[in-house]
């Protein structure tokens, strides 16, 4: 009978070795070229674990040997980088149209395609296994890691289903088995606003920072909450939900089933909304196919209930950021959405609000644009497939 001290010696040299080996391993994904002698250096391992994590790298093929360098003596150092032919599949479901991407693993990304989303929930995931299918299909010289997928809604990963996707229209349903079992393939899904969370940390260096909210605006509110250095999904994966929480009761309905809700004053449709309501357009114009990026281009051309339409939306974003920094402290606010395209005219707009709240002993969090043409979702898609083997050293989700 093996004894308590031995299994628990065990567990922790297993423990050591497999943080270790994420440390190496993200260490030659951010420095992208290094040798064996820097990561030794940077780490403040022995060089002698370093050489057996990087040849087990090696072997796995998660790590090639690069270009040489060169030094005024002594042996000329191997750099060391990633193997770009590990690939991540990225798909980004949204309530108009869905993303699907390859990546590689520094995040650079090699292909996308743009696909409708249906009301129909099934269709939607059988229109993505099929070009999941075509894209494996079409790259049979890499290996494809895994699938991530963000939602515009909560994804409770206890009973693998979406759970709350009012913007979707979607009812609960489990989008990974049926990919996962077409495709043979792991497929990890996570809610959108945390998948941006998780982009900001794994590829924006936030490394330094353990307290940040990410707030996507688009069609809806969305805020994923990095706390204490880990990822916060809460009960059914339902943290973050500020969006629903209602500024005026009395206002308007939301796709929720509330009224007044955060979003409803917040998000690209309410100033959307709003723009129409001015009767900007006229009675004859064709309402559906404006865009929020027609709003933002009228307002740079001067159309003044563009602007107006577009400054208090600022106003809202702001004001349901109160209760983010009252509730929550973060050190940091990273806004994501095509609003930010146009931060220097809205921006300002945003910290005021934010400010003219900010309790006592409080401070404002530092407020970064983050405009990045839809690409945080499947970034952090990315990011969630590796953190199977890279990890983020502190990426345990609460």
């Amino acid at each position: 009978m093996i004894s308590t001290e031995r299994r628990t010696q065990g567990v922790s040299s297993e423990v050591v070795r497999d943080f270790n080996r994420r440390l190496i391993l993200n260490f030659i994904r951010t420095r992208h070229l290094i040798s064996r002698a820097d990561l030794a250096r940077i780490s403040g391992l022995q060089r002698s674990t370093v050489s057996l994590i990087v040849e087990q790298l090696i072997e796995e093929r998660w790590v090639l040997e690069g270009p040489t360098g060169r030094l005024p003596r002594g042996r000329r150092p191997t750099f060391l980088r990633l193997n770009d032919e590990r690939v991540i599949i990225a798909v980004d479901i949204r309530p108009n149209q869905s993303t699907l991407a390859l990546a590689n693993a520094n995040g650079s990304f090699l292909f996308q395609e743009v696909l409708p989303t249906s009301s129909d929930p099934k269709a939607t995931i059988q229109a993505i296994i099929r070009s999941i299918t075509r894209l494996i299909q079409s790259n049979s010289k890499v290996k494809v890691e895994g699938v991530g997928i963000s939602v515009p809604g909560r994804y409770d990963h206890k009973s693998d289903r979406l759970v709350f996707a009012p913007n979707l229209n979607w009812p609960e349903i489990d989008i990974c088995s049926p990919i996962s079992k077409a495709t043979e393939l792991d497929v990890a899904i996570e809610n959108a606003a945390n998948a941006c969370a998780l982009a900001a940390m794994w590829f924006d260096h936030m490394e330094d920072c353990r307290n940040f909210v990410t707030v996507t605006v688009s069609e809806g509110i969305g805020t994923g909450i990095w706390a204490n250095g880990q990822l916060v999904r809460g009960l059914n994966g339902m943290a973050g939900e500020f969006g629903h929480v209602p500024l005026d009761p009395t206002g308007p309905p939301c796709g929720c089933g509330g009224r007044g809700c955060w979003e409803v004053y917040a998000s690209n449709r309410a100033a959307l909304r709003d723009y129409l309501a001015s009767g900007a357009l006229g009675a004859s114009a064709d309402v559906a196919e404006l865009t929020f990026q027609d709003l933002l281009r009228r307002a740079d051309q001067g159309d003044k209930r563009a602007i107006l339409a577009l400054e208090t939306m600022a106003h809202y974003v702001g004001r349901g950021m109160r209760m983010v920094v009252a509730g929550l402290a973060p050190e940091r606010i990273i806004v994501v959405g095509d609003l930010t395209k146009s931060w220097k005219l809205f921006g300002p707009i945003i910290e005021s609000e934010v400010q003219a709240q900010v309790l006592p002993g409080g401070c404002l969090p530092l407020l970064i644009p983050a405009y990045e043409d839809g690409m945080a979702r499947l970034r952090g898609t990315v990011a969630l497939v590796l953190q199977k083997d890279f990890g983020l050293l502190s990426d345990a989700a609460v």
